[in-house]
């Protein structure tokens, strides 16, 4: 499946964002979807993942209270709704996506995610 990422931008501390995820190729009702973020000389970081039914989410301890993950499988698109953004949240985004094995599984490593989106850059400003 292949993935364009939409809605990064510069931002003020304390702001917020809507990235998009959109699909195309195959639906992604099959898929758990995840969104990473990644910053120069740092290992891709998770920070949320949700499940092929939308049901069961997960957040990085970093992001959690803050960030929301959705899907819309009807709309092949994922979302992640950033608030109170701050300046080390600074880094370019990525969405993913691998077939999942059941409705409520998710995933938490980026080596088990199979398609990956170019990313788009967040920059929150201080």
């Amino acid at each position: 499946v292949q993935l364009v990422e939409s809605g990064g931008g510069l931002v003020q501390a304390g702001g917020s964002l809507r990235l998009s995820c959109a699909a195309s190729g195959r639906t992604i009702s099959g898929y758990a979807m995840g969104w990473f973020r990644q910053t120069p000389g740092k290992e891709r970081e998770l920070l949320a993942s949700i499940s092929r039914s939308g049901g069961s989410t997960y957040y990085a301890d970093s992001v959690k209270g803050r960030f929301t993950i959705s899907r819309d499988n009807a709309k092949r698109t994922v979302y992640l709704e950033m608030d109170s953004l701050r300046p080390e949240d600074t880094a370019v985004y990525y969405c993913a996506a691998t077939p999942a094995v059941s409705s409520g599984v998710y995933y938490l490593r980026a080596n088990s995610y199979n398609d990956w989106g170019q990313g788009t850059q967040v920059t929150v400003s201080s």
